[in-house]
């Protein structure tokens, strides 16, 4: 058994979708990151950053493991799937893993930042994070022209980058001149396992809904959740996503 400790977010929800690609019994524990409880002490000790995800495997001696990336790669291992065991193809989803966790996560989570969260709009500062997820989805729908997936076959490195493409609208991105990259979106996402993990947790706002006023008031409600500055000296400030 696996106890996911999560939240509705791309990064929590890579872990859901993986749980249930893999089959593998879990028992959901959503934390309310407006209430910290991702800043508790009983949490800290699982994640010493303070951020979801983190899961404990209560199979191999409640081993604790944080960051969305190594929790899929150790998933990935345990399970011996959604990764090839050959070195070379181990490498080729590594490094679109890697893409994702260097690149569209921290891109697009600064976008929301600037374009969503903080009260005061930054327009270079909105136009750097924007125009740099614009480019990352370039390099995925340039390589997704001539792959159906990102690694050879569908692996967590999909997992991964879907979890945040997925949330492309509300980083203020369009990818409507990305052909490539919108039919492997709606491809993952037709997959019953993935449409059963985006709802573990179920998120407060649906993406798919255009409604104006629901996203001023959640993207009020998640400005109280950002760090910012130096005053916090125990380590765990940050972005919870």
């Amino acid at each position: 058994m696996i106890d996911l400790y999560t939240a509705a977010t791309p990064n929590g929800h890579k872990i859901s979708i993986a749980l249930e690609e893999l089959a593998l019994p879990y028992k959901l524990i959503a934390l309310d990151l407006a209430k910290r409880e991702q800043k508790t002490p009983e949490f800290l000790a699982i994640n010493p950053n303070g951020r979801i995800p983190a899961i404990v495997d209560r199979d191999a001696d409640d081993f604790a493991v944080f960051e969305s990336g190594a929790i899929l790669v150790y998933l990935a291992e345990k399970t011996g799937k959604l990764m090839p065991s050959d070195t070379k193809g181990r490498s080729r989803v590594l490094q679109w893993l890697m893409f994702q966790m260097g690149g569209i996560g921290p891109m697009m989570g600064q976008a929301n930042v600037f374009y969503r969260y903080l009260p005061e709009k930054i327009p270079t500062a909105i136009d750097r994070y924007q125009g740099e997820s614009k480019r990352l989805f370039r390099v995925l729908d340039g390589h997704l022209k001539e792959h159906e997936y990102l690694a050879g076959d569908y692996s967590i490195a999909d997992i991964a980058n879907w979890a945040w493409v997925r949330t492309h609208r509300w980083s203020g991105v369009d990818i409507g001149d990305l052909p490539h990259l919108r039919r492997w979106r709606d491809q993952i996402r037709s997959r019953p396992a993935v449409q059963r993990g985006i709802e573990r947790p179920h998120a407060s706002l649906d993406l798919d809904d255009n409604d104006t006023s629901k996203e001023r008031q959640f993207a009020a409600s998640a400005r109280s959740m950002l760090e910012t500055g130096q005053s916090n000296t125990t380590g765990t400030t940050g972005n919870t996503q």
